[in-house]
């Protein structure tokens, strides 16, 4: 009999969110669960630190310069070949519930089909799967689950206002004021988050028992804005949580900090240069009280709280229908959030591990008889497709450039897991950014900057982490890096594929 798939994913979380990665705040028992009894990669990184690029990736297994999106707002093409369309392609009953973000938010739903779905009471198929039901952090007017809360009406119109006429709205209804912040009197059962859920187990529920299935349950939470039903907000006290390990209150040492990278981390800061449309434009992070950043992150906490009982209750169905023992169920999320490190937030053109590093987790099929481990060599988004192959006993599409993940640390020496690659490549008015990165099983992170209106491509950023793993001292400059600097700089560029040709085009601001 064929393993059944599950795919878990989340937007914008850390690594750290998790109590199995040390986490110290949200409980996530179900989640820490699968990586208790699967294998929980230490050292995973996404190929692109936003949410169409990543999930390009996700869903061909291809690196961003292979697949084409490289960036927000630029469409996965509709004819391109997915590992959803692969598997269907074998036997595979295939469902996405929850986010997609193939094609642009914001684009014409008459050139965007996932933009006209919900409108033409259009469940797919589209791009391999069967089945699909969308939903997303904010109501852009066409979502499934937009559609949905239509027939809650009352409550649909306390949830955050995210679009305004300037762009991403910056008001706030928290105790602190802290943008985005947005406690709303709805009931938790209308939320998006347990939506997702309810509509998975709904599509499950029409598979039968030998039928094998890849189902992609994709939560839009922790992303902002932080509107979080007001029910929960006993959850965590803003007040009792922690400033970030990389946040001081002393703004001076914060500018030190930013001073040791390239000039656009401290423009960000003083509101000065503004690269990219991930966060709001009126938002100035140096105006950011340190209360404001305990209470947006215990938002994010109870947001990774709600989805760790909605998988709970999944996983619950699962075990009614006889299938974990059959399901391989993978966990992770498309890129993560700043959430105060170095006194920033949201996302960008800032590769370093609150964006890069992932939660990644593997809980095989306890009849693939796979021992739990850890694994500690990199690996990437690039290797899901790969792997769900391998599960499926079926040989991966040539179009895949990843490699089966490997189930213990062994393996992965094995496979010779050296490196994996992060890029970044964004068009904003006059302001273009392009950054390859490349981390090291060795432990060290290098980051080319890359000809552009802000930088001359002599600019960068060198980490040797394990001496510093907050990724404070810059060492691109340093005479003692030299060496290291040019090695890790030719292996970047010998394993990064050229770009698409010709480069898609940028349809939608996101």
């Amino acid at each position: 009999m064929k393993r059944n798939i599950l795919l878990i994913t989340t937007d914008q979380m850390r690594y750290d969110a998790l109590g199995c990665n040390g986490g110290e705040i949200a409980r996530t028992p179900t989640i820490d669960g699968l990586a208790r009894n699967g294998i929980n990669y230490r050292r995973a990184h996404n190929q692109n630190v936003v949410c169409m690029p990543a999930r390009a990736t996700i869903i061909t297994g291809q690196h961003v310069n292979s697949h084409g999106v490289w960036m927000n707002g630029v469409s996965l093409p509709e004819d391109q070949d997915t590992i959803a369309h692969h598997l269907n392609c074998n036997g595979y009953r295939t469902a996405l519930l929850g986010k997609a973000h193939f094609e642009p938010w914001l684009g014409d739903p008459e050139i965007f089909f996932e933009n006209r779905m919900a409108s033409e009471h259009n469940t797919g198929p589209h791009r391999g799967f069967d089945h699909m039901e969308l939903a997303n952090h904010f109501f852009e007017g066409h979502s499934h689950y937009d559609r949905w809360m239509e027939g809650n009406a009352e409550y649909k119109s306390r949830f955050y206002p995210m679009v305004t006429r300037k762009g991403q709205n910056t008001a706030s209804t928290g105790e602190t004021g802290a943008v985005q912040v947005w406690p709303m009197d709805v009931p938790k059962e209308v939320y998006h988050t347990d939506w997702v859920a309810e509509r998975t187990i709904n599509w499950l529920s029409g598979v039968e028992a030998d039928e094998p299935w890849f189902c992609w349950m994709s939560f839009p939470d922790p992303h902002h804005p932080w509107d979080v039903p007001a029910s929960e907000l006993h959850r965590v006290n803003w007040r009792d949580v922690p400033l970030p390990a990389l946040y001081s209150e002393d703004e001076s040492e914060l500018r030190r900090w930013l001073a040791e990278k390239p000039a656009h981390w401290l423009g960000y800061f003083d509101g000065s240069v503004w690269t990219n449309l991930e966060s709001p434009r009126e938002f100035t992070p140096a105006q950011m009280t340190a209360d404001q950043i305990r209470e947006i992150n215990a938002m994010t906490h109870i947001e990774n709280e709600l989805i760790d009982e909605a998988c709970g209750r999944v996983l619950d169905y699962l075990s009614r229908r006889e299938w974990l023992a059959n399901t391989d169920i993978f966990f992770t999320t498309d890129h993560g959030e700043l959430q105060g490190d170095f006194g920033l937030l949201f996302k960008g053109p800032y590769h370093i591990d609150a964006l890069m590093r992932l939660p990644f987790i593997w809980q095989p099929a306890s009849a693939a008889g796979i021992a739990a481990s850890e694994v500690v060599s990199p690996v990437g988004h690039i290797d899901l497709a790969a792997t769900f192959c391998e599960v499926a006993g079926i040989e991966p599409p040539a179009y895949c450039q990843g490699t089966a993940l490997p189930v213990s640390e062994t393996e992965a020496r094995e496979q010779k897991r050296d490196s994996v690659l992060t890029q970044w490549d964004s068009q904003h008015g006059p302001i273009d950014m392009h950054l390859k990165s490349i981390y090291h099983h060795d432990g060290w992170l290098l980051t080319c900057y890359e000809p552009s209106h802000l930088y001359d491509g002599s600019e960068g950023e060198l980490y040797d982490m394990n001496n510093d793993p907050l990724q404070l001292h810059n060492l691109w400059d340093d005479p003692a890096a030299a060496q290291k600097k040019v090695e890790l700089k030719t292996l970047l560029y010998e394993d990064l594929p050229p770009p698409r040709e010709p480069q898609l085009p940028r349809q939608a601001p996101v």
